[in-house]
């Protein structure tokens, strides 16, 4: 049996509100770069705000 994993203290920071470009006028960067860019970051997550 596993150990549950603790919170960590610093989840690092997370973005929520950014658009795609799937958001016409708002965004230009592709969902895929998106990611890469927040895995190279260290962000544990992003929220993605299209409209």
């Amino acid at each position: 049996m596993s150990k549950p994993v603790a919170p960590s203290s610093n989840p690092g920071f997370v973005h929520l509100h950014v658009h795609s470009a799937y958001s016409l006028l708002k965004g230009s960067i592709k969902i895929a770069r998106l990611g890469e860019l927040a895995k190279a970051d260290r962000q544990p997550a992003l929220a993605l705000t299209d409209t």
